[in-house]
């Protein structure tokens, strides 16, 4: 059985102090669950102490964004090597948010995707349609653009320190949430193009998560799919006592 992984996008919520506050208390509250992997996403800004308090701990932290680059002149952006050196494990690229807002294309996508997984970091690649394309019955032809373009260049060994979390965008942050069986036809569908892309046990073996809305109350229908692998958490995971539940579930079903 593939691990379970529920993760939290704080995107760009929580000072510092915040931060520091939530993860003293999310430890404690989730040190108990072993089987399935748990992961929380904060700004840029509490990145360091978030790394240091959860160090020893089940909890793993990752990024929000990246740079496709170690150094150079690149004003206000952070590169792998930087996020590695705080001892970050996981950044979350290519979401819509940054495909929408900051015009990131999927070659651009696939550029970022390369540069972290060379530095020994873990990638959350997200992708996922809009409604206008839903209506269109464009789904599967985005999706498919999406992942293809996004591991462009990949290799089977590479793609092992990768996931993907299908995030519907008419489902993130509305407060609707594509039915367990509309996640499912979707992801099922990755998991064919990733069969395709290189082969049935690499497939077999990838973690495919779905984000949009998730919440204790619907979580749980989610993971029973076959095929979906976690959660990537917004709104849910900004909160101590909702974001465990999340784990507690996920780790429930990991039994």
């Amino acid at each position: 059985m593939r691990r379970l992984l529920v993760a939290g996008n704080w995107k760009m919520n929580k000072t510092n102090r915040e931060a520091v506050s939530f993860v003293s208390e999310l430890v404690d509250k989730v040190k108990m669950f072993k089987r399935c992997e748990i992961a929380v996403c904060p700004p840029f800004t509490a990145l360091s102490e978030v790394v240091e308090i959860t160090n020893g701990s089940n909890i793993e932290v990752g990024a929000q964004n990246v740079y496709p680059a170690d150094s150079g002149a690149f004003t206000g952006e952070v590169s792998p090597l930087m996020l590695k050196d705080i001892g970050v494990d996981y950044v979350i690229i290519g979401h819509s948010e940054r495909r929408k807002y900051f015009k990131e294309t999927d070659e651009f996508v696939n550029q970022k995707v390369h540069s972290v997984v060379e530095k020994g970091l873990k990638v959350i690649l997200c992708i996922g349609e809009t409604l206008e394309e839903r209506q269109a019955n464009k789904t599967f032809d985005v999706v498919k653009r999406e992942l293809v373009g996004g591991l462009k260049g990949i290799t089977a060994s590479q793609l092992e320190n990768i996931v993907i979390a299908y995030e519907p965008i008419w489902a993130i942050g509305t407060g609707i949430t594509a039915t367990p069986e509309q996640a499912e036809e979707v992801i099922s569908f990755i998991r064919s193009e990733i069969t395709k892309l290189y082969d049935n046990e690499v497939a077999q073996n990838f973690r495919i998560l779905y984000g949009g809305s998730i919440k204790p109350d619907n979580f749980e229908a989610i993971v029973a799919e076959e095929d979906i692998d976690g959660g990537l958490v917004g709104g849910a995971s900004l909160k101590v006592d909702s974001f465990a539940r999340l784990v507690e579930i996920a780790e429930e079903r990991q039994a």
